[in-house]
Formats: structure tokens, sequence, C-alpha cells
């Protein structure tokens, strides 16, 4: 009669769980491009376009955050017919911009502010820390931030 024997066995311990958490504030952008409320459509438009984005927070005199403007809101004031052939359009910021603005606390987990890039269809957030301005994210740095921890068990 053959028996089996496995020796001793000793249980390993588990390795402590890596965890990270992912915070809105490790990958949201810092170096915005902003656009003051008193300044006109037509200049807000030019910087879209000169810098390539689609969108971004605007100020008012004591740097507080006070609407967004994007390149729809300039669209829809040349769909109005207010264009009138003249490359300058008429109006401030402030009179074409979102002031029904969400925002995202800095520090918000990525999974909170991806279901929220879900639910509303924005395409950026702008992040607030006390109230004040202190960066903007969007889904590409969402996705960025996944790609970044692969292989890392993240805690919510």
């Amino acid at each position: 009669m053959v028996k089996s024997y496995k020796g001793a066995f000793i249980k390993k311990e588990a390795a402590p769980e890596e965890s990270h958490s992912l915070s809105v504030k490790d990958y949201m952008a810092t170096q915005l491009i902003k656009f003051h409320e008193h300044q006109t459509v037509y200049e807000a438009m030019d910087t879209l376009l000169k810098k390539k984005i689609s969108g971004g927070p605007v100020i008012d005199e004591e740097d507080n955050l006070v609407g967004i403007i994007s390149e729809g809101d300039c669209l829809r004031e040349v769909v109005k017919g207010k264009y009138n052939n003249s490359p300058r359009l008429p109006g401030l910021v402030k009179d074409y911009m979102a002031t029904n603005i969400v925002h995202i606390d800095a520090d918000v987990n990525i999974f909170e502010a991806a279901d929220m890039f879900l639910r509303m269809r924005f395409r950026r957030f702008p992040v607030l820390k006390e109230g004040k301005l202190v960066g903007q994210i969007s889904q590409r740095d969402i996705m960025r931030a996944v790609r970044d921890t692969s292989e890392v068990n993240w805690k919510h």
C-alpha cells in the first residue's frame, strides 16, 4: 500500500494587498487656458482655435469660476444669425457661457468622476478645492489614470 505524503504544509501569509486610491487631483490638468467673462466671443473663439481646445473655464476679476465657454457656445452665436458677414462676433463671453457649472472636488476618486462623465455626458469638469478653481479633468485624463495603474488593486 502506497501512502501519499505531502510533507508539512506551511500556510503562506498572503502578501499585503497593494492598493492605490486614485484621485482626480492626481490626473487633472493644472495649466489651464482660462477665459475672462469680459472677453469678446470672437477672442474666445480665436483662443479655442489657436490652442486647439474645445472649451475652458471662465473666471471673473477675483479669479472665481463663473462659467464654462465651449465651441458649441460660440457656434450658437453664429447660428443665431448675429454673424452678419463680419468676422467679429458681437457680445461678451459672459453673455454666451454656460453658468450651470457642474464641478468635481479635487479629492474625488476617478471612478466617481468616470461615472459623472457617463451620466452627464460632459467633456470636462472644472476641479475645485475649497471653492477655488485648481484644475480641470477630462475623460482622457480618466483613461490615462486607468492605463497608468493597471495591475494595481484599486481602492474606491
